[in-house]
Order: structure tokens, then C-alpha cells, then sequence
């Protein structure tokens, strides 16, 4: 794997992608260039133009607003522990990362792409692919909904773009986008008196090819070259956008899946990271142009946001340790990519040559 080395950058770039949408195929491809560019030497960039209305972001921010004003015992009704495919409420205490010993101090609702009940996969017991869960707030689940929609076009194009920036076959990812485990998070961090050295989410690195964000205050800081910590606020127009661990994957290093963290949020906050993913059983390795040194061993996708996803959540944590839960064979600890990345990173769980029909199987608890 190469070195994961971004600039030193002291703060994060703006690109209007609006010529994404351009009838001009050389203006697509002038895009699609400086956001390569961006991805390899930072790994973080705001984009603009991106034709997700104002007014949809809004509606978004009152339902999300009239969720997290529900009484504890309401929301706990939709607690993401009573799903068998990772969403609904999650509560101040239940997400750490790295082992840190502080609590991540925020609130937050997780969605996904919203299957029936009868989906095969969700019946086949795929940990990652199934229905939302909704609470009884009128509109609530079609803004959302709406808003997912809205912002998974905005990672179509980006998606689509980053093919052609490495000078792949434009439709190179996109084409493993046909059910992908797609994850919309609405965070709320409350107001802070004390926050010069609380910890909002400790520092990490995104599970699949890249995050859209949207957040409503400042908080974010992306990790630069030199070791520093630089602050990302918002900009009005724009979503932050990062490289998340696939794509650091595909193209072994050479994008770069940036470490950030959220810290000292002293104003109220919210935040809505769309965290775009390819197919569930999309098999991840570094392209034939990316293979000329060493190089990281190949991921399923959904299994490595399933593997990372239930080191993170206690919940799940405490179905592993239980034995009622069992990780995917090849899976990474935590905190395996980014600049931040283990030096020498091994699987927890050993590779062995026999295909398992079905990884998650739970086995009966002894």
C-alpha cells in the first residue's frame, strides 16, 4: 500500500460541480480533473452547485429538529438496536471510536436505502440491506426520503467523476450502484458550555467510497500533512465532501481516505453525512494501474462497513462478544486507513480459502 500522505494544506478547496452536469463532455472531464486532484492531495473539498435546493435542506432540518425534541422514551422506540439491519435512534453514549474513553456527545438517526420487508437479501439476513425504521412524525419519513434521493444523485456524479479522473471507463464504479447500503445519518450534538475539550466524534476515517455533509455549525477538522488539525466550517451552497476507505482502496493510497474528527461544539449542531457505498458484495482491491508496489488485499465492501460498523456501535459490540454476532473473515480493526492508519494492517479475522455462504450467520450462543 502506498503511503497515505496528504499536503499540508491549511484549508479545504471549493469546486463547482454544476458542469458535471454540462452537455459538453470536455467541461465534465475539467471537473472530474480537480476533483482528482483535490482527493490526492487533500482528501477533503467543499462542492458547489450541486441543485439540491435550500428549501429541500430545510424541511430536512425542522422534521430532524421535531425528532430529536421527542421525549427519551419516544425516540428509544426506534432504537437502532431493535433493527436487524443497523437503523433507527441512536443515543449519546452507544458510538466510540478507537477505544477512546470519552462518549461521543451527540444524538443521531440512521437511514439507509429503504427496502420491503420481502427484500431477499433483508429475508437472507444481510446485516446491512432492509426497511427504515420510522417514527410516527407526519412527513418525517418522506423528507428524509426525499433528501437521500436528492443527495445520492449529487454521489452519482461524483462517483462517475472519479472514474474519469483515474482514466477508468467512466461507468467503472457507478456500475456496482444498483442496491448500495448507502447510510443517511441525522447527528444532533446539543449546545455545550463546556466543549474547549469535548469530543463530538473522535477521529476516524469513513467506512465506504466517500461522504456528502451537510452540517449546520462548525466542529469538523480534517487531519493535513504536517499533523495539524484544520478547521472545515460550513459554506453556505456547499457540501464537504471526503474520500472515504473504498476509494482509498481502489486506488492504493493514491486517494486518500483523510482522518477527521468533530470537536469543542459549543453551539448547538446538526450535521447530516450521506456516506455513499457501492453494492454490498462488491469486491474492493487496488486498480491494475495502482498495482506496481505493494499493495492492501482485497474488501467486500458491505462486509467491511458491516466489520467496522460493529466494532463502533455497543449494541453490536455486545453481540460479538457474546458470540451471538461473528465478523466477516477479512476483517480490519478500526482505524485501518487514512493518514492515521495501522502500520501493519492485519485482518482480525483470518482469510481462509473456503467461500462461507453466509458470513453473518449468527451461531447459537453457547
Amino acid at each position: 500500500m502506498r503511503d497515505t500522505v496528504t499536503a499540508a494544506f491549511q484549508s479545504v478547496p471549493v469546486i463547482d460541480i454544476s458542469g458535471l452536469r454540462s452537455a459538453d463532455y470536455g467541461e465534465r472531464e475539467r471537473v472530474a480533473a480537480e476533483l482528482g486532484t483535490a482527493a490526492r492531495e487533500v482528501g477533503f473539498f467543499y462542492v458547489a452547485g450541486t441543485a439540491v435546493s435550500d428549501e429541500l435542506f430545510e424541511r430536512l432540518l425542522a422534521a430532524t429538529k421535531d425528532f430529536f425534541a421527542l421525549p427519551m422514551e419516544e425516540k428509544m422506540k426506534s432504537y437502532i438496536g431493535l433493527s436487524t439491519c443497523h437503523r433507527g435512534y441512536v443515543p449519546v453514549g452507544e458510538e466510540g471510536l478507537y477505544g477512546e474513553p470519552a462518549a461521543d456527545l451527540k444524538e443521531a438517526f440512521d437511514t439507509a436505502l429503504d427496502l420491503p420487508a420481502d427484500d431477499p437479501d433483508h429475508l437472507a439476513g444481510n446485516p446491512m440491506l432492509g426497511p427504515n425504521i420510522w417514527p410516527d412524525i407526519t412527513g418525517f419519513a418522506d423528507t428524509v426520503t426525499e433528501y437521500y434521493q436528492a443527495v445520492l444523485g449529487v454521489g452519482q456524479d461524483l462517483l462517475w467523476a472519479f472514474a474519469v479522473a483515474l482514466g477508468e471507463d467512466p461507468d467503472m464504479f457507478t456500475r456496482h450502484t444498483t442496491k448500495a447500503p448507502s447510510q443517511l445519518r441525522l447527528i444532533y450534538y446539543p449546545y455545550n458550555p463546556d466543549a474547549k475539550d469535548a469530543q463530538g466524534i473522535g477521529a476516524h476515517t469513513d467506512y465506504e467510497c466517500f461522504t456528502l455533509l451537510k452540517p449546520t455549525a462548525p466542529g469538523l477538522e480534517v487531519l493535513n500533512g504536517a499533523g495539524e488539525w484544520i478547521d472545515v466550517p460550513p459554506i453556505p451552497g456547499t457540501f464537504v465532501v471526503n474520500v472515504g476507505d473504498l476509494l482509498e482502496l481502489w486506488t492504493n493510497g493514491a486517494f486518500v481516505a483523510t482522518s477527521h474528527r468533530v470537536r469543542k461544539v459549543a453551539e448547538e449542531r446538526y450535521s447530516f453525512p450521506l456516506f455513499f457505498n457501492v453494492d454490498y458484495h462488491t469486491v474492493v482491491q487496488p486498480l491494475p494501474q495502482f498495482a506496481d508496489g505493494p499493495t492492501r488485499a482485497a474488501l467486500v465492501a458491505g462486509e467491511h462497513l458491516f466489520a467496522q460498523t460493529a466494532q463502533t456501535f455497543a449494541y453490536l459490540r455486545s453481540r460479538l462478544a457474546s458470540g451471538e454476532l461473528v465478523l466477516p473473515e477479512g476483517s480490519l480493526e478500526v482505524g485501518t486507513f487514512g493518514q492515521q492508519a495501522a502500520p501493519n494492517v492485519r485482518p482480525i479475522v483470518e482469510i481462509s480459502p473456503t467461500t462461507i455462504d453466509n458470513p453473518h450467520a449468527r451461531r447459537d450462543s453457547p
